[in-house]
């Protein structure tokens, strides 16, 4: 009797998501837009403007596919969706770009541009989170997350799609890197493994609100720094060093670092924390 009635919740539970997209097709989804925007990620080389045309003609029918099988989660019209995320594609393919650029200048362990596209986790991640943005934006939910949880499984980073990143975003190494929500990235910041920018409150009252760090233009963020709160403001052309906790906004030009000294007997505390703003 028990094992009719749980068969018969079961059902329910089917029939009330019956054609709701299974997330190995979401990541089929992702991993072909990647494949048309950079051929390192193909399966097929596409040769002819006609191959092209045809398989960027698939993927608006897959996107839509997608969509349709989401409408629970989609409230805007499908074919508006896929008409405008495909219209953000260029601008995508030239911001991920200058990701990628920013990734070889900033690691001397990079000996390419094609190897960061093709090997490294953060860029990884940062494509999964600019695409997944754009869906974000068309108030489309749960497949912008499954491409994002489809980056954090591979690489370790994770980068909430409604997170707010400007350009030549460098992420080194990265494993363990979170960010975000209602986290706004300015140009040209690079963080490396371990950082958070996280909220100070995870009340479900506060989902409406800013709850995430500001990090603007030009910081560097080292491995294991946390920063929290909504308020918080990373000022430009900051430096903050690994392991550090931050709630409080840090003016621009500035340095925060943890330093440990030995510990004597008369001291009071063993540990400094120290903050220097430099001139501007």
């Amino acid at each position: 009797m028990m094992h009719r009635a749980f068969l018969k919740t079961l059902l329910a539970r089917h029939q009330d998501c019956p054609r709701c997209p299974a997330p190995k097709e979401v990541q089929e989804f992702f991993m072909d837009i990647m494949g048309l925007l950079f051929p390192d990620y193909c399966e097929r080389k596409l040769t002819a403007e006609n191959e092209l045309e045809a398989y960027y003609e698939d993927l608006q029918q897959e996107l839509k596919t997608l969509l349709e099988r989401n409408s629970k989660h989609s409230p805007l019209p499908v074919d508006d969706v896929v008409a405008q995320f495909f219209a953000a594609l260029p601008v995508v393919l030239e911001k991920l770009e200058d990701d990628a650029d920013a990734i070889f200048k900033g690691d001397p362990a990079a000996k390419s541009k094609p190897e960061v596209i093709r090997t490294y986790p953060g860029f990884f991640a940062i494509a999964a989170y600019r695409i997944a943005h754009e869906l974000h934006l068309q108030k489309v939910q749960i497949i912008p997350r499954m491409i994002a949880e489809l980056a954090h499984s591979k690489s370790g980073i994770d980068i909430h799609p409604g997170a707010h990143i400007g350009e030549r975003l460098c992420i080194d190494h990265g494993t363990g890197v979170v960010i975000g929500e209602t986290s706004v990235i300015g140009n040209d910041v690079k963080i490396y493994q371990g950082v958070t920018l996280g909220a100070l409150s995870v009340k479900k009252e506060d989902a409406e609100k800013k709850r995430h760090p500001t990090i603007e233009d030009h910081v560097v963020l080292y491995a294991g720094a946390t920063i929290l709160g909504g308020d918080t403001v990373i000022g430009r052309n900051s430096v903050i060093g690994g392991n550090v906790w931050i709630t409080k906004s840090v003016p621009a030009n500035s340095k925060v670092y943890y330093q440990a000294r030995l510990y004597h007997a008369a001291d009071d505390d063993p540990h400094l924390v120290l903050y220097s703003k430099t001139d501007e």
